[in-house]
């Protein structure tokens, strides 16, 4: 049986919702199911390479949408 999911609160600005609400419809994903997968994705990569990831990503990004 598959292990269940935790449940956490996020909270994210109105660009950057709209930015992964954009790239989840592209994708074909829920917003939640876009949020997952990169999730999922940066902590394999970190895996992958070994490496803590950049302190610069605790940054907020500046997201263009105009």
């Amino acid at each position: 049986m598959a292990e269940p999911k935790k449940q956490i609160p996020l909270r994210l600005s109105a660009k950057l919702y709209a930015a992964i609400a954009a790239w989840a419809e592209d994708d074909f994903r829920s917003v939640n199911g876009q949020i997952e997968y990169l999730l999922t994705e940066c902590v394999r990569q970190r895996k992958k390479n070994g490496r803590p990831v950049p302190h610069d990503l605790d940054e907020p990004p500046k997201f263009d949408i105009s």
